[in-house]
């Protein structure tokens, strides 16, 4: 039987494993940052209506530019994120891993690098691969914050033509602060100066979660510094497949260069619509996923263990001499959680209180055998 080896595929893809949290049935499940809240009637109901609208002209290809999604996006952000925006602005695409890979067929590519300071979103050393650009991981503090001098001399020594910035930061749930982002992409851009610089993205897909306001108002003046955001997680809309980026107007042009012809359906336009419609129901359901964050970053250092603050609705704990058999102790005890490979660390997705109590009981059942 042939494998995959036998392939003829890129040198740069062999021996790679393809993205992907472990997909079991248990009864409590925190290991892929899902919303554990379903959308509200109401929603649901809206979204049937707008489908239903849609679904009368499927017969025509959608809206190409998402004008009307793209307008609801912008005025979303303009009134929640710091910083006014228009829809020359805003673009929309498959989940955020669809904006970040046409960014990086746009400005990264064969000959071409990126940079992101790991661990973090492990998508972008993906996307980068998957486009033939190269990879460079770039250093952190052992509290996982970025190291700036360190950051500034690894992107002087390696001219990145593309740099990401991840805010809050997957897997640890640290947030960046808008001063690092400044001293990167100023480091970034007298690194290629001959080259008209580098892009900049700053990954803030689980920014409504942050203590912290948004990054968006330092994209004003900066043309090729660029914010992306996702409904997947603040939405509770990880079903729908619905990333956007906040940019300079140009950065928007450049992308649709390399867009696929009308990606974006008209039923997924038509759901997104909807769900903005409920946007204060929605971050009503942020704010108390917040709390429950909170709190398990509060409990778990309570009974001992050593837990990076958070900015996500998630959060990094340990340390555990095998990482992997404290997740496996509490796959056992019926609770899913994610082994990112962070070494002696976990990561839990704050869940409904009933999830987090039921995670919390197996963690104690776990330190208790553990001291045992």
């Amino acid at each position: 039987m042939t494998g995959i080896d036998d392939l003829p595929i890129r040198d740069e893809l062999r021996g790679k494993s393809p993205y992907g949290a472990p997909q079991l049935e248990v009864p409590v499940r925190l290991n892929t940052n899902e919303n554990p809240y379903p959308l509200p009637e109401p929603l649901v109901a809206r979204i049937a209506e707008r489908v239903t609208e849609a679904a009368r002209n499927l017969n025509r290809y959608p809206d190409r530019d998402a004008v009307e999604l793209r307008t609801e996006l912008a005025r979303y952000l303009s009134r929640t994120a710091g910083l006014e925006v228009g829809v020359a602005q805003v673009w929309a695409a498959n989940g955020s891993n669809e904006v970040l890979q046409q960014l990086l067929q746009t400005f990264g590519g064969p000959g071409r690098t990126a940079i992101g300071f790991e661990p973090s979103y492990s998508m972008h050393a993906l996307i980068s691969r998957g486009t033939g650009t190269g990879w460079i991981s770039g250093p952190r503090n052992a509290d996982f914050t970025i190291d700036v001098d360190a950051a500034r001399k690894v992107i002087a020594e390696h001219r990145p033509d593309v740099v990401f910035i991840t805010s809050p930061n997957n897997p640890t749930g640290t947030a960046v602060a808008a001063e690092t982002v400044l001293a990167l992409y100023e480091a970034a851009q007298a690194a290629r100066a001959e080259a008209a610089g580098a892009l900049v993205v700053v990954d803030e897909a689980y920014g409504e979660f942050s203590h912290r306001p948004s990054l968006l108002p330092l994209i004003e003046g900066r043309p090729r510094l660029v914010l992306s955001r996702t409904m997947s997680k603040a939405f509770g809309a990880a079903g729908l497949r619905l990333g956007y980026l906040a940019a300079d107007p140009a950065v928007v042009d450049a992308v649709q260069l390399v867009r696929l012809p009308y990606h974006l359906s008209a039923v997924t336009q038509a759901t997104a619509l909807a769900a903005l419609e409920h946007t204060d129901t929605l971050l009503g359901y942020v704010e108390a996923l917040k709390a429950e964050r909170d709190r398990l970053v509060s409990e778990l250092r309570t009974l001992g263990c050593e837990v990076t603050d958070s900015d996500a609705n998630f959060v990094q704990f340990g340390r555990f001499e095998d990482a992997h058999a404290a997740w496996q102790g509490l796959l056992d005890r019926g609770v899913l959680v994610r082994d990112n490979g962070v070494p002696g660390r976990l990561r839990v997705t704050a869940g409904t209180p009933a999830e987090n109590d039921a995670f919390l009981d197996a963690v104690r059942e776990l330190m208790k055998e553990k001291s045992a």
